[in-house]
């Protein structure tokens, strides 16, 4: 099994490959950001990407996003130090077929792993439990409201990205980044685009 993980901190790729270490006919890629992780995918297309959601640049979201419109069939798990329930739904919704958190147990991931391998799906049994019985406190999160590429526009936003930067980074327009930002500060509430950040931050978005 050839797996990729794509995270940019050395010493979680490190210890992915310790927790990996016993693993029979496993076949380690790694790459530190979505640019080699899609470059990576392309041209090793590997059974399955462990990819870390806070990446520089684009997001492991945005990284995701790309590699399933190039194959729909990939096998994606979502690795992240986030265990809010919004960001696992988020990553179900864009077709990642697991979500892990680092804080959680490391043999999460080598679960998730077999799980996903088999053709399956993985949440950790807490993250599952969390999300089956938020109810409305998981509808009532302003997280809730923001589609995954408003999640990643608000991100490249509260790094201080200008617009036209963040137009280029997701391969969409200027006009489509402008009105999305537009529409993501009438979702939350916010009148400017000061507050639209600090909402990022406070989220655990940027």
């Amino acid at each position: 099994m050839r797996i990729l993980i794509v995270d940019d901190h050395p010493i979680v790729a490190s210890g992915c490959r310790a927790v990996l270490a016993d693993e029979p006919a496993v076949v380690l890629l790694e790459a530190c950001d979505a640019e080699s992780g899609e470059r990576v995918f392309n041209t090793e297309r590997p059974d399955i990407c462990v990819i870390d959601i806070n990446l520089p640049t684009v997001s492991g979201f945005e990284l995701a996003r790309r590699i399933l419109v190039r194959d729909a069939s990939a096998r994606i798990i979502m690795f992240s130090m986030n265990d809010d329930p919004v960001f696992a739904a988020r990553a179900i919704e864009i077709g990642a077929k697991g979500y892990v958190s680092k804080t959680g147990d490391p043999h999460d991931l080598v679960e998730a792993i077999h799980e996903v391998g088999k053709g399956g799906e993985y949440l950790p049994p807490a993250m599952a439990r969390s999300i089956a019985f938020a109810g409305p406190a998981f509808a009532q999160s302003p997280l809730s409201k923001l589609t995954t590429r408003e999640m990643e526009i608000l991100r490249l936003l509260s790094a201080g990205k200008s617009l036209s930067e963040v137009a280029w980074l997701v391969h969409s327009s200027y006009k489509t980044v402008a009105n999305t930002s537009s529409i993501m500060r009438q979702k939350l509430g916010v009148r400017t685009s000061v507050e639209l950040v600090r909402f990022a931050i406070e989220s655990g978005v940027a």
